[in-house]
């Protein structure tokens, strides 16, 4: 059984809440889980501490477990301190595409 940590939707209509579980990675997404872990509410700001709550020792322990963290799920993870941070460099995402290399060289061969 794959296990991941992700995210399950609650709450009302255009106000989400959602809830950090682990889960087995065949399941639907606001289907059956293992265990709650902790929430996330997107709507207080940034600087407030109860917009992610962690139960860190449980977290830890799946994580021993061998169970994966979604990629939001493990950048909340990486602002708590509870794993390393990734590289998530791209050094590719600031060139211009193909076509956009054509008209540079179209624009210097007109000049």
């Amino acid at each position: 059984m794959a296990v991941r940590i992700r995210l399950t939707r609650r709450g009302a209509k255009k106000r989400p809440q959602y809830r950090i579980i682990a889960a087995d990675s065949r399941m639907p997404r606001d289907g059956r889980f293992i265990e709650l872990l902790g929430t996330y509410n997107p709507l207080l700001p940034k600087d407030d501490e109860s917009r992610v709550n962690l139960k860190i020792d449980r977290i830890r322990h799946w994580l021993d477990q061998g169970a994966s963290p979604t990629d939001r799920v493990s950048r909340m993870l990486e602002a708590a301190g509870v794993i390393e941070p990734k590289s998530r460099k791209n050094p590719k995402k600031g060139l211009p595409g193909a076509k956009e290399l054509e008209r540079r060289q179209a624009a210097e061969g007109a000049v």
